[in-house]
């Protein structure tokens, strides 16, 4: 029998239902597994397992009784530092953060969490304010990957995602501004998904603005469906989050892909993908096509993204720095220091222009998806590089230019999945992406699932 901190949603809430164990065991083990990795791993900022306990106590009462309350009942679970979490402080993996002032607040999705009686371990680690593809920060240090702790994780979520895949919690809220959920679930080999704009409330709203998302990251893709159904709802604190869907999440998830016209672009443009991994992605292509969706190639004219979403980027993560001395600034992370000052330059008639890029990307994409329900693209284009590097190579001199399939789908602002495509040669993880229609999430999900059914995919055993 697998151990219990490797048990899916589903499995938990089986066992918690037959009494075969209990929510307490549940976050036991998961705790267990923490102190037992994240010394090499580096994947919490803060764990209180105190409080996790007494929540798994009132838990196994509820089951005890019969009487679950919430769909999630009991579910070890974790939060991304950079949501509001009541009782503990939110750093943002920064030394200016007050560690002392009141923590009073939940953010929507920790809000709906505890609804539903989820169990919080503890919250993971981010870059500095979140502003980079990795896992570091002058605050908590390097988090590094499962598979081979010499490599990266990615970031920003990326303790979430070193969580998922060590069985540190069954469930994990990643945040995403421009691939923040997506390349640490493909350095990983985890699922992770950016949901449309708005389908999970945000509050305070990110520096990030419309590029930032909030969603699930978890080993397996009903994870990620069970937890939408609950953190996929509005909140008056939000004025852009979305009405609730109707009927639950797991509904459509195994319909499969039959029927299904699926566009493949294997470099999205003009990016360079490395050979295994783009054999990869035409495997997963012609695997869609097998189980009968009618794949073909198309080209989405999204037009050269790059310095437009850097403009965005950066004039809003300066935000967070200039809100406090800038002699407070050489506590800092120098890279988040240098898109402060280049955030700063920006005129108002740049960054309209960079936004009105972002407009014609989202209507090209559209127009896509007229004739496509989804899109299939390489996730990342190489496997992870060397923990501690902001970047992959010498030539490259922002993160986002490692990572070129993602942040074009922040900028349009649809649904966007990692699903995990075996491993490298070199060992680690490859992945593919799916990018849906606005506000198709759960045809995202079904398209993920079919590939979880047909070719499972390992986890590491550090």
């Amino acid at each position: 029998m697998p151990e219990l901190a490797d048990l899916s949603v589903a499995e938990l809430l089986a066992g918690y239902a037959r009494r075969s164990f209990s929510p307490v065991e549940a976050a036991q083990a998961c705790l267990a597994r923490i102190s037992k990795h994240d010394g090499t791993f580096n994947a919490f900022c803060l764990v209180d397992g105190d409080r996790a306990i007494a929540d798994a106590r009132a838990s196994e009462a509820r089951w005890m009784r019969a009487t679950p309350s919430g769909t999630l009942d009991g579910v070890p679970t974790t939060i991304k530092d950079l949501l509001l979490t009541k009782g503990w402080p939110t750093l943002r993996g920064s030394r200016l953060v007050d560690r002392g002032q009141p923590w009073t607040d939940d953010a929507p999705a920790v809000a709906r969490l505890r609804e539903q009686n989820a169990v919080l371990l503890g919250k993971t680690t981010t870059p500095e304010f979140g502003w980079k593809g990795i896992g570091d920060s002058p605050l908590t240090g390097v988090t590094r990957n499962p598979w081979n702790p010499a490599k990266t994780a990615g970031g920003s979520s990326a303790g979430a995602a070193v969580a998922a895949a060590l069985g540190m919690g069954a469930l994990h809220v990643g945040t995403d501004g421009g691939g923040s959920i997506r390349m640490p679930a493909g350095f990983c080999g985890i699922f992770g998904l950016k949901p449309t704009y708005g389908r999970v409330a945000a509050h305070p709203a990110s520096p990030a603005g419309l590029l930032a998302h909030i969603g699930p990251m978890s080993r397996g893709v009903d994870d990620a469906a069970r937890m939408m159904e609950a953190i996929g709802r509005p909140d008056p604190r939000d004025v852009f989050s979305l009405p609730a869907e109707g009927g639950s999440w797991l509904l459509d998830l195994e319909k499969g892909v039959a029927g299904l016209r699926i566009g493949y672009s294997p470099r999205l443009g003009s990016a360079s993908v490395d050979p295994p991994i783009a054999a990869a992605t035409d495997g997963i292509a012609s695997l869609l096509a097998e189980l009968g969706a009618i794949v073909e190639p198309a080209e989405p004219d999204l037009g050269d993204l790059r310095e437009a979403f850097y403009r965005l980027w950066t004039a809003g993560l300066a935000r967070p720095l200039l809100g406090f001395p800038r002699e407070r600034w050489r506590d800092c992370d120098p890279g988040l220091v240098a898109t402060t000052e280049a955030g700063e330059r920006w005129t108002a008639q740049e960054y309209l222009a960079a936004d009105a890029l972002r407009t014609r990307a989202a209507e090209a994409l559209a127009r896509f998806h007229r004739r496509h329900d989804l899109l299939l693209t390489p996730q990342l284009p190489i496997t992870a590089f060397a923990a501690g590097q902001d970047v992959a190579s010498p030539e490259q001199t922002y993160w986002i230019d490692w990572t070129p399939f993602t942040y074009p789908f922040n900028m349009t602002r649809n649904p966007a999945a990692s699903v995990p495509a075996g491993l490298h040669p070199d060992g680690l993880p490859m992945a593919v992406q799916l990018v849906g229609r606005y506000y198709e999430d759960r045809l995202v999900l079904r398209a993920a699932r079919a590939i979880e059914r047909a070719r499972p995919w390992p986890l590491p055993k550090p």
